[in-house]
């Protein structure tokens, strides 16, 4: 490769002028989506910013400074949003009346911040709806099924800074270029693997599980059919284990337990999102007892048990459920 001719590239595709390339795809289109996406983009170089000084500055409790600042950043981009919810607020943030856009933004500023101090990467998750009537918009307009987002993603910060992309015409990933300053397209239309060789899953809570997941992980690890056992990778950061099995395959697992029965990960902002970039790039996702997109929340941070990766992969834990169901 002629790394100087590379260096010198202007015709490199950024994430800006792929909003623009989709936004011309709708003739109807005036923009105000394409400028929130770029107010969100704003937000996740800011927290890049923020968490690559953490360990220089030995900043005390920078994850929680963080994602309050991250939401101030997202909420700047108010007059095309007309509902916030955030994992750092207990209740939506309604922008006033006169000032609405049409949009309602999802999102946890930093997921995965626990891990902050010991450089385990770790991300901003997000997902957008539209909303139906701005003027009178109510909860009801929040607590949307999945099946409505329009589109979603997420900014991992780890070794490079990566926001994968979907506006619910594929996925796509872009790097951010320092240089430049710039998200710089490097995994265009990504395609998860139909089955994969990895398992992600936290074992410590394996005694908590029901039955369908004690099986699942039991041929992960020891397979009937003589087939090669299963990987486990588990990093306990959403963002950096469901971007390794979109890239390679497999499945990823937070099911539910007697710890908690209603599983861990909020719906809004971190089991819709992720499942519709899972479905976007030909994958599965899967809560138990139904499709996860089709959950229709009743609350804003309401949680839900998940299965999400490989086709073929959560079509066997899926099975393993309804013979559990047809049992009981």
């Amino acid at each position: 490769m002629d790394h100087a001719a590379e260096a010198q590239r202007t015709d490199l595709m950024t994430i800006t002028r792929h909003a623009l390339n989709e936004q011309g795809r709708h003739p109807e289109s005036r923009g105000d989506f394409t400028i929130l996406l770029s107010h969100t983009v704003l937000g996740c170089k800011f927290v890049a910013s923020a968490v690559n000084k953490a360990g220089l500055a030995k900043l005390i409790g920078l994850a929680g400074e963080t994602n309050i600042q991250a939401s101030k950043q997202l909420s700047t981009g108010h007059p095309y949003l007309c509902v916030l919810v955030s994992e750092e607020n207990e209740e939506a943030i309604f922008v006033d009346a006169p000032l609405r856009g049409k949009y309602c933004v999802c999102f946890d500023p930093l997921d995965g911040s626990s891990n902050i101090d010991c450089g385990v990467s770790i991300g901003t998750i997000f997902g957008i709806y539209m909303i139906k009537h701005k003027d009178n918009a109510t909860l009801e307009d929040v607590l949307q099924p999945g099946t409505d987002m329009i589109a979603a993603g997420y900014c991992m910060y780890g070794s490079s800074c990566t926001l994968v992309l979907s506006t619910g015409n594929g996925v796509n990933g872009f790097t951010l270029d320092p240089s430049l300053g710039e998200f710089i397209l490097t995994h265009p239309n990504i395609k998860i693997p139909n089955k994969g060789k990895i398992y992600s899953v936290n074992e410590g809570n394996a005694r908590n599980w029901d039955v369908p997941t004690a099986k699942f992980v039991e041929k992960c690890k020891f397979p009937q059919d003589g087939s090669s056992p299963k990987s486990l990778r588990y990093i306990g950061s959403m963002v950096a284990d469901v971007h390794r099995t979109l890239l390679y395959g497999g499945i990823f697992l937070y099911p539910a337990d007697k710890k908690s029965p209603n599983g861990k990960l909020r719906v809004l902002y971190e089991v819709f999102p992720m499942s519709f970039l899972m479905e976007q790039a030909g994958g599965q996702s899967f809560t138990g007892k139904q499709r996860a997109l089709d959950l229709v929340p009743a609350e804003v941070h309401q949680r839900s048990p998940i299965f999400l990766g490989s086709y073929d992969d959560v079509e066997e834990i899926k099975s393993l459920y309804a013979s559990e169901s047809s049992n009981a």
